[in-house]
C-alpha cells in the first residue's frame, strides 16, 4: 500500500473516530436519542393542596429520569390560573380540572394540549363536628369559604351552590379563601364551612380531621345537573361527562367522622401543555409521569389511580402529539 492512499485512508478513519467519540459523549450527557434538555416550568397550586405535592414528586422523578431537563416549579392559584400561564408563555406544563379546561374562556385556549389524564379530584364540603350543616341547601345564611378567587375550587363550589338553589350574597356569604386559609378561619369560627376540590388525601383537611374538629358533608347526587349547567356556562355538548358521582373513601381521612365513605363530584385532573412544547419533551414528560406513578402514589395516593389504559381520555382536551407517540409506542 502506498504512502499516498495510506494518508487518504487515515483522514476518513479519524474522521469516524472523532464521530464515535463525540456520539459517546452525547449519548452518556443526554441518556440518548430524543432525550430533551433544558429549563421548564410547572405551574401547580396552593403549597397546602395537592398539586404542589404532586408537582414535588414529579420533579424528583424527573431529576431521576431525565438528567438534562430542569424543571422548575410555580405555585399559582389553581387550575385556571395554570391554563393561563401556560398559554402565556410563563409555564409549560400546569395541571388543570377538566371543568377548568372546559369553562375557560381567555386567548389561545386552542394552543392547550393534555399529556393525559391523572387522577379525580374529590369536592369537599367540611364543617365543624358540632355544625347543623348536613346538606348544602342547609348552608343558607352562613359564610362560606369558596376557593380561592379564580380557582378551580371556586369554580365547581359555585357550581354546586347554582344546582342547589343557592345565589352567594343573598342566600349566604361567600368567603374568598383556598386551603392555605380556610382550615383556620374555620378554627376561628369566621368561617361555618368550607368547600375544597382535590385529591385524596388533602394535607389542609387531614390536620383538621386529626384534632376530631370537622367532618364532611354528603353532595352525591348532582353530577347530572353539574354537567348540565356547564354545558350552558361553557357552550359544551353533552356528549362530554365533565362531573360523576364518587365516593370518598373512609380510609381517606382515617378516624374522621362520619366514619363511613361519604357520597360526593369527582371530576378528572389533567397534565396539560402546549401546542409549541417540543413533541420530544412531551413525549418523555408522559412517559416519566406514567413510570413514576406507584413512587408518586406512595405519598398522593390518588395517583395510584394513573392508568395508561385511561390516560388517553383527554376530554375537552386533544392529546398532545408527543404523548400520541408515548402511548402508541407502549400500546400492547
Amino acid at each position: 500500500m502506498s504512502r499516498t492512499l495510506l494518508r487518504r485512508l487515515r483522514l476518513p478513519l479519524a474522521v469516524v473516530v472523532v464521530c464515535a467519540v463525540g456520539l459517546g459523549l452525547w449519548l452518556g450527557t443526554s441518556g440518548g436519542p430524543g432525550y430533551p434538555t433544558g429549563t421548564f416550568r410547572m405551574a401547580t397550586g396552593s403549597q397546602s393542596g395537592v398539586y404542589a405535592l404532586y408537582g414535588t414528586l414529579l420533579d424528583s422523578a424527573v431529576h431521576s429520569e431525565l438528567p438534562g431537563v430542569d424543571l422548575k416549579l410555580d405555585p399559582t392559584a389553581g387550575g385556571p390560573d395554570n391554563l393561563s400561564r401556560i398559554i402565556s408563555g410563563q409555564d409549560d406544563f400546569g395541571i388543570a380540572t377538566a371543568d377548568a379546561v372546559s369553562n375557560y374562556s381567555g386567548p389561545g385556549k386552542s394552543q392547550l394540549r393534555a399529556l393525559g389524564e391523572l387522577y379525580d379530584d374529590y369536592v369537599q364540603l367540611v364543617v365543624p363536628t358540632d355544625s347543623p350543616i348536613r346538606s348544602v341547601a342547609q348552608l343558607r345564611g352562613h359564610r362560606v369559604g369558596t376557593g380561592q378567587a379564580d380557582s378551580g375550587v371556586e369554580l365547581i363550589a359555585r357550581r354546586v351552590l347554582t344546582v342547589t338553589g343557592l345565589t352567594p350574597g343573598r342566600d349566604l356569604t361567600a368567603v374568598p379563601l383556598g386551603i392555605e386559609d380556610a382550615p383556620a378561619a374555620l378554627e376561628a369560627h369566621r368561617i361555618d364551612a368550607f368547600f375544597w376540590s382535590g385529591g385524596l388525601p388533602t394535607g389542609g383537611v387531614t390536620q383538621l380531621m386529626r384534632q376530631d374538629h370537622v367532618r364532611l358533608v354528603p353532595l352525591g347526587g348532582l353530577a347530572a345537573q353539574m354537567d348540565q349547567l356547564a354545558q350552558k356556562q361553557d357552550g359544551g355538548t353533552d356528549d362530554i361527562q365533565i362531573y360523576r358521582t364518587s365516593t370518598i373513601p373512609a380510609s381517606a381521612y382515617p378516624g374522621s367522622l362520619p366514619d363511613k365513605p361519604v357520597s360526593t363530584l369527582a371530576v378528572a385532573n389533567l397534565m396539560v401543555t402546549r401546542a409549541d412544547v417540543p413533541d420530544a419533551l412531551v413525549e418523555r414528560m408522559t412517559e416519566v409521569i406514567m413510570n413514576s406513578r406507584d413512587s408518586i402514589g406512595q405519598q398522593v395516593h390518588a395517583a395510584q389511580l394513573v392508568d395508561i389504559r385511561s390516560a388517553i381520555y383527554t376530554d375537552p382536551l386533544p392529546l398532545a402529539e408527543g404523548a400520541r407517540r408515548y402511548y402508541v409506542s407502549v400500546k400492547p
